[in-house]
């Protein structure tokens, strides 16, 4: 039809054609496993990307073809995150945390034939390799050369010529990068992402009340590449131009501290136990470093106000919330300010920073409750639906979880909320994490939140416990800062006055670590086991 708009497809490499046109000289730092730092520019990246597109064209990779990577965050990562989806090939990011059993499965089930790896996660995958199908494993090595029978990276790279890669005519809707769920209930459960829905989600990262990615940033993603991209940060950068830090397997406070001073990073994302580890350092030195953080991106779980409090009160630095999931690519929500925000007083606006904020542009929400679709009031309670161009329609090869999306095409996401007038949703719970005492509901998240308050307290994870009388009651199982001494009353009177009476815990337990997912999440699965056979005294 004549007058319309050109047939532009959006696709990885045209990411990657910005990058290396727009933002040649600007700089990709990564620090290696010995502590140094190593230098180069986006486009050294862009020839190094096309290179490994070459190599792994002659290993047989095309359109739909599975190519893993289990590495930590790093320059060559960045370079497979482009290589392989502009060949058409699939980027499926492994989660060097889980278990062999659920790593062996994840690989079969997306048909993996190469795995680009670190030469240190070798043995992680040794015990399982007889379990795979993989015909090819690609070694990123130390000292360049890659143990019998396994491919070096950087031999690979220095047998192509970037001149002889042509661009490979992709469509939108292929798929080009694959991530699977962290399997806290079942299998995990894989989600496939377009090349279409990957631009789109870059794009709206980087608007100013989303994310708000700039060209003059330094930005240091901590979570990892292998957890739903690294949120999208590694995308939104090729389309903004920001420099890029990458910290390697150095994830601890003092090495993270030092790479944000040391490269001047001014925007930086994780989930929150990261962050409460970087404030006890802070804690315990507040002088010690420069920064000039701008922006610290939270996501994961839910983030406590003292944590947020505490961290722009005592060292200037602001934490933003974040909401997403595997099956969003994952951005939902973002809890920005607004302008009638900055009227409120600056407890109020702890508190609002603490939501997980309103959809953002082209992501869609809904409360389903027992009653059908929830008012937007700030008081019902449904179970939060959404649907846009980057969320998942279906899971990848499997059917038997068609359950989680409507007939009417909204994704079930199994976290119950309340939702604002002006759209701002607040988590009351995952749908098996609600506590029901007494026909009244306690929301566990809101009540850890409400624990890890307390000066004394490091973490807090609440379970459900039956309850003779009231059915249920909630448990508090709580792990103490180190060289602090907190009984359970004086958990109960710091609750007094921040919950409803019958909200406060029934019993307090103190552990020594709450349980987590290989993403960082609270597993409350295996709390709940812990104290299956609990009984109140």
């Amino acid at each position: 039809m004549n007058g319309l708009m050109m047939d532009f497809q959006l696709t990885v490499d045209a990411l990657l054609r910005r990058a290396e046109t727009s933002f040649a000289n600007k700089e990709i730092v990564t620090r290696l496993p010995d502590k140094s730092f190593h230098r180069y520019t986006y486009g050294d990246m862009a020839i190094r990307a096309k290179r490994l597109a070459l190599a792994l064209q002659k290993l047989g990779v095309e359109n739909g073809t599975r190519v893993a990577t289990l590495c930590w965050n790093h320059y060559q990562h960045l370079e497979a995150y482009f290589g392989i989806p502009i060949i058409g090939g699939v980027l499926h990011t492994l989660n060097l945390r889980l278990h062999p059993d659920d790593l062996t499965y994840i690989v079969n089930d997306a048909d993996d034939q190469i795995i680009i790896l670190d030469e240190s996660l070798i043995p992680f995958l040794e015990p399982i390799m007889d379990s795979i199908k993989v015909k090819h494993y690609i070694v990123i090595t130390e000292n360049g050369q890659a143990p019998e029978g396994m491919l070096d990276y950087e031999t690979l790279l220095a047998a192509e010529n970037e001149s002889d890669y042509s661009q490979v005519d992709l469509d939108e809707k292929l798929a080009a990068a694959s991530c699977y769920t962290s399997g806290t209930t079942g299998k995990p459960k894989g989600v496939l992402y377009s090349h279409r829905s990957m631009v789109l989600h870059s794009l709206a990262a980087a608007l100013p009340d989303v994310l708000d990615v700039r060209e003059a940033d330094a930005i240091l993603p901590v979570v990892p590449m292998f957890h739903a991209n690294a949120w999208g940060l590694p995308y939104a950068a090729a389309l903004v131009g920001p420099k890029l830090v990458f910290p390697g397997p150095h994830l601890d406070p003092t090495s993270l501290l030092e790479s944000f001073e040391q490269e001047e990073v001014t925007f930086t994302a994780g989930v929150p136990t990261i962050w409460q580890g970087l404030l006890a350092a802070l804690d315990s030195d507040p002088d010690k470093y420069t920064l000039k953080l701008r922006k610290l991106i939270v996501g994961g779980s839910a983030v406590p106000v003292s944590l947020i409090k505490n961290m722009e009160e005592k060292h200037g630095l602001p934490i933003i919330q974040a909401w997403g999931m595997t099956e969003l690519s994952p951005m939902g929500t973002v809890s920005n300010l607004n302008g009638e925000h900055l009227k409120l007083t600056k407890d109020e606006q702890y508190e609002r920073r603490a939501l997980q904020g309103p959809p953002i542009p082209f992501v869609e929400i809904r409360a389903n409750g027992d009653e059908g679709i929830a008012p937007w009031d700030g008081k019902s309670m449904g179970e939060l639906e959404v649907r846009g161009p980057w969320i998942s329609s279906a899971y990848y090869n499997r059917p038997d979880a068609d359950d989680r999306f409507t007939e009417d095409g909204w994704f079930k996401t199994g976290d119950i909320v309340t939702i604002n007038n002006d759209g701002c949703i607040k988590i009351q719970d995952r749908s098996k994490d609600l506590v029901k005492s007494g026909g009244e509901w306690i929301s566990s998240v809101d009540l850890e939140n409400a624990i890890m308050g307390h000066p004394s307290v490091a973490e807090a994870a609440v379970i459900a416990v039956y309850h003779p009388k009231w059915d249920e009651r909630p448990l508090a199982a709580v792990v103490v800062k180190q060289g602090e001494t907190v009984t359970s009353d004086d958990i109960k009177n710091f609750l007094a006055d921040k919950v409803a009476k019958f909200w406060i815990p029934e019993a307090v337990e103190f552990i020594d670590e709450v349980p987590k997912t290989s993403v960082g999440k609270f597993k409350k699965i295996e709390l709940r086991e812990r104290f299956k056979d609990y009984s109140f005294d």
